[in-house]
């Protein structure tokens, strides 16, 4: 099965691992991954807030790039951000001729046009249960994680709000549960699985962002969740790097690891943990997949949380 891949800023920095771990599944699932060339950043979430125009354009850019390369029709993406931004700006495109007209102005500065609908985008999770199934992937299961207890969380984007359909239900999606439990993990209640992680709010609000994040720790410490899986990189940041910041500010003691979806199906495939990026991780996971009997041995370079117990430094915005 061969897809374009769009894998975003952020798989090639803070979610590196996401992207090793997808790439080191993909193949036992006879899964192609074909990385589009020449692609740019999605602007976030934020830039559509300054100047829509720009903002789609820049997105739609990609969608180009994936037609016209004509890798094939369909286009992963595996971040949920960028999986919103590209399929909203599809889904507009199709619904606004003059927002159509005038992006593909903007694209033809750069020899480029976009056909609203040309490409399907597709989240990497919808592909694996989708298009491969649950039975191929029990079916490369050789370690299964029998005995630990994982929080599915799907975040707030992407099962809502669904510009490229519904991939599931938008308030209680069970997917990734499933996904899990086809893994051998025991997957426990997890009611704010489509909670937001606060985004990009650690910048803003620090108070806030910590709140928000706060109240997702405790909802999977609640369930004794050993860890958090998730299929968003923002959020896997936001949970992971400022985990310490959070039990500074209100005194608590949580020490969840949390790991992209992708890294457990690799260690139920039997790779190894280096192989999947896992031990780059703040929180440390080796206590928790310990009890699957997965041996990670020290990297040379010690994590942050083992070396230090204090807090992630905070930009502080200046007060007019």
């Amino acid at each position: 099965m061969k897809y374009g891949y769009y894998p975003g800023c952020s798989l090639e920095r803070n979610a590196a691992a996401y992207h090793q771990s997808a790439m080191a599944v993909a193949g036992p699932l006879g899964i192609d991954l074909i990385e589009i060339d020449d692609w740019n950043c999605c602007g976030a979430t934020e830039y559509f807030s300054i100047n829509l125009l720009p903002a789609y354009a820049l997105v739609a850019r990609n969608l180009a790039l994936a037609q016209h390369q004509g890798v094939s029709d369909q286009l992963v993406a595996p971040c949920s951000a960028c999986f919103l931004n590209l399929t909203k700006t599809d889904r507009y495109m199709a619904d606004s001729p003059k927002l159509a007209a005038d992006i593909n102005e903007a694209l033809a500065a750069g020899g480029l046009h976009y056909t609203p609908g040309s490409v399907r985008v597709r989240h990497l999770l919808d592909i694996i249960v989708n298009d491969v199934g649950y039975d191929v992937v029990a079916a490369r299961v050789s370690k299964p994680l029998i005995g630990l207890r994982v929080a599915a969380y799907y975040g707030c984007l992407i099962v809502r709000p669904g510009y490229g359909g519904m991939l599931d239900d938008p308030e209680h999606p069970t997917i990734m549960d499933k996904l899990l439990r086809v893994l051998g993990a025991e997957v426990v209640d997890f009611p704010l699985r489509t909670q937001c992680c606060g985004g990009h709010m650690t910048q803003i609000s620090q108070e806030v962002a910590y709140e928000m994040i706060r109240r997702l720790l405790k909802n999977a410490a609640d369930y004794e969740a050993d860890v958090i899986a998730t299929a968003c990189p923002m959020c896997q940041l936001n949970l992971d790097a400022y985990q310490a910041n959070v039990n500074q500010f209100f005194k608590t003691d949580y020490m969840i690891p949390v790991l992209y979806f992708t890294q457990l199906m690799g260690l139920a495939f039997g790779a190894p943990p280096d192989e999947l990026g896992i031990g780059k991780e703040f929180v440390d996971a080796r206590p928790a997949l310990s009890k699957i009997g997965v041996a990670m041995p020290s990297s040379g370079t010690p994590r942050r949380s083992e070396t230090s117990k204090e807090a992630l430094p905070m930009p502080r915005l200046e007060e007019e």
